[in-house]
């Protein structure tokens, strides 16, 4: 038993859930505070220029004094994702109009990931950070409205759907960051670009007309597109979930 035990404290489970924290020899500087410092950092610059040390110093406290609080940035992450899903609401579970309930979730998820661009593109690395309690909470409420929908496996549903808000929100986040670099607006950007995005596709028969068409648009409406783009998408989604709902 006594080896047991200590194999288990020679390999910790990786997760920031899977231990117990130790308690603050700092009082004034929480595990909250370091959050909440750490996601202004993430909005800001992304996850590559995130650092205890660079983190510490917005905090006025040494990478040491982080260290008792979030035993690696690893773990960092895991905590500011779940603190981001608490941004997250989704509609209580009503089994007739759970499309509209679907859409809803399906949004408030994209609205959350275009705020912190970083989001989409590290949920496939941010460890065991499904075991969080805001993402639990979410989870937990995405599974009572496909299960009261009929579903007879949620779990798939759920994936399904997610699978596709997070591959277009990553895609999304990428190019909203590309335009903020810019430093002008989306619609600015996108209208400097064209000229060499018509000059790529002109060899292209199916792609020229297509860029033909925007250059001929005197007012881009570049959000009407993106928001038109995932509602598309999002419909066929939910009409293939459809036909598996028992007759």
């Amino acid at each position: 038993m006594a080896a047991k035990a200590q194999q288990q404290n020679e390999n910790p489970i990786p997760s920031v859930w899977a231990r117990q924290q130790r308690e603050a020899d700092q009082p004034a500087l929480s595990r909250s505070a370091i959050v909440r410092e750490a996601i202004v950092m993430l909005d800001a610059d992304g996850t590559e220029a995130l650092s205890m040390r660079k983190l510490g110093a917005r905090l006025n406290a040494g990478a040491t004094s982080l260290y008792r609080h979030v035993a690696t940035k690893d773990e960092l992450m895991e905590l500011a994702v779940d603190e981001v899903f608490g941004e997250m609401a989704v509609p209580p579970a009503d089994g007739p109009n759970w499309r509209a309930a679907a859409i809803e979730a399906a949004q408030a998820f994209r609205a959350t990931a275009l705020r912190h661009p970083w989001l989409a593109s590290v949920l496939g690395q941010a460890g065991l950070a499904y075991l969080g309690p805001n993402l639990m909470s979410y989870s937990e409420r995405l599974a009572a409205l496909f299960t009261a929908a009929g579903f007879p496996e949620p779990d798939r549903a759920i994936d399904t759907v997610l699978s596709y808000v997070i591959g277009m929100s990553t895609t999304e986040a990428a190019w909203l960051t590309t335009v903020a670099r810019s430093g002008e607006t989306e619609a600015a950007f996108i209208a400097r670009l064209m000229p060499a995005a018509r000059q790529a596709a002109a060899d292209h028969d199916h792609l020229v007309d297509s860029y033909g068409a925007s250059a001929a648009t005197t007012e881009i409406d570049p959000v009407g597109i993106r928001n038109s783009k995932f509602g598309y998408g999002l419909e066929v989604v939910l009409d293939g979930l459809a036909l598996r709902l028992p007759r």
